[in-house]
C-alpha cells in the first residue's frame, strides 16, 4: 500500500496488537475464479514464523479455500480505528484557512501462502481459542463445550481451517502526524467531544503518536 514514511508502522508487536484488537480480516485471493474477498475472524500466533502465523476457518461451502492450492500468495487486510477529520478542528483553519478534510485510520496488511486444513482436532482447537479470545471478560463466558457435543461435531464438519504463515506485513497509522501540534490537539479534542467509541479510539491513537513525536 502507499506508505509515506511518517505513516509507516513497522513494530511487529504493534501490528499484532491491532490484529488481536480488530480480528475480522478481509481475506483476499486471486485464483482461477478471479479476485475473491471474504471477511474472516483470525487468530495471530506471534511465536510461529518470522512475522507470525494467522489461523482461521471458512465454511466448507465457501469456494475460496479450494483455490488455495493454485495460488502463491494471499492478502489479509485488518482495519483498525478510523474516522473522518474535519478541518474545523484545526488551529490552522483559524489562522490561514488553508485546510481540507481528511480521513484517519490504522490498518495492517499481511501476506502469505494460505493452506487449507481439514483436520477436526485442529479445528476444535482453533474455534476454542477464537471463542475464548472474544468471551474472556464477560460475566459468564460462553464455551464451545456449552453446546451439545454432536451439534458441535456437525458444525466442525461444515468448516475448513486456514493457516497463513506471514511472509510480509505492513502497518499504516494515518493519525494526523503531518499536522502541526496545535492541529493535532484540536483533532484529539474534537474526536473526544463526539463521544462515541470509534472516535475515542482514534483520539487515543492521535494523542499516542503526538506523545511519541514529542519525546
Amino acid at each position: 500500500m502507499y506508505q509515506p514514511p511518517h505513516h509507516r508502522e513497522e513494530r511487529l508487536a504493534v501490528q499484532h496488537r491491532l490484529i488481536r484488537t480488530h480480528p475480522l480480516g478481509l481475506l483476499i485471493t486471486a485464483g482461477p475464479s478471479g479476485l475473491i474477498a471474504n471477511p474472516v475472524p483470525f487468530l495471530i500466533d506471534s511465536e510461529r514464523g518470522q512475522y507470525g502465523t494467522l489461523r482461521a476457518h471458512l465454511a466448507r461451502a465457501n469456494p475460496q479455500w479450494r483455490e488455495f492450492a493454485t495460488i502463491e500468495e494471499c492478502l489479509v487486510v485488518f482495519q483498525g480505528p478510523q474516522d473522518y477529520i474535519t478541518p474545523s478542528w484545526y488551529a490552522t483553519k483559524r489562522e490561514t484557512g488553508k485546510v481540507v478534510p481528511t480521513w484517519n485510520y490504522a490498518t495492517v496488511h499481511a501476506w502469505g501462502r494460505p493452506r487449507a486444513i481439514d483436520d477436526a482436532a485442529w479445528l476444535y482447537e482453533q474455534i476454542g481459542e477464537l471463542t475464548q479470545s472474544q468471551e474472556t471478560g464477560r460475566a459468564v463466558p460462553w464455551e464451545v463445550e456449552d453446546a451439545p457435543e454432536d451439534f458441535v461435531a456437525m458444525q466442525v464438519r461444515a468448516i475448513v481451517g486456514i493457516e497463513i504463515p506471514i511472509t510480509r506485513i505492513e502497518g499504516k497509522w494515518k493519525v494526523s502526524q503531518n499536522r502541526p501540534v496545535a492541529d493535532r490537539e484540536g483533532v484529539v479534542t474534537g474526536l473526544r467531544a463526539q463521544g462515541d467509541e470509534p472516535s475515542r479510539a482514534m483520539a487515543d491513537l492521535v494523542a499516542e503518536r503526538m506523545h511519541d513525536s514529542n519525546r
